[in-house]
């Protein structure tokens, strides 16, 4: 009897194909939480574990400002292009953020768009214009590119 399944997998995608994810999540405040976990998980499953540290700071970041200041949901879309990973997190906020500034030391807040300048390799913003399910919003993003070849081919593949 043959055991094999059905229908059959399909093959990993290779280091250099492109590929895309998107999570949506509510304006509550585990969503950052839960889109630097996604990202993280994202990253390890594709053999890019160099970008980690830095995507989820910038992340989370992003992800956290949507929270505070959006009132609605957000999205976190992962686009590889090899070798460039761009994040995008968009909200329902239409005010695209001011100049990054250097934060005064006793600032309790502001640093976000500091720490993005510093650590992107790229980054931008642009206003999403309304659609039928209501008023447009932003989307921030980011570049961060990958200096590394692909994994080693011995790389465990993941579980489906």
């Amino acid at each position: 009897m043959n055991f094999e399944s059905w229908p059959p997998s399909p093959e990993p995608l290779a280091f250099t194909d492109p590929w895309e994810y998107e999570l949506a999540f509510p304006g509550d405040p585990r969503g950052p939480g839960i889109a630097r976990l996604t990202l993280r998980a994202v990253l390890a499953a594709h053999g890019v574990p160099e970008l980690i540290e830095r995507a989820e700071l910038l992340t989370s970041e992003l992800a956290t400002n949507s929270v505070r200041h959006a009132k609605g949901s957000a999205s976190v879309r992962l686009r590889w292009a090899h070798p460039v990973l761009r994040v995008s997190v968009s909200d329902t906020a239409p005010l695209l953020p001011a100049t990054p500034r250097s934060p005064s030391p006793e600032a309790g807040s502001g640093r976000g768009l500091f720490i993005l300048d510093r650590v992107a390799d790229r980054w931008g913003g642009c206003a999403l214009g309304d659609s039928l399910l209501g008023p447009g919003g932003k989307s921030i993003w980011f570049e961060l590119a990958v200096h590394t070849g692909p994994p080693p081919a011995t790389t465990p593949a993941l579980a489906a």
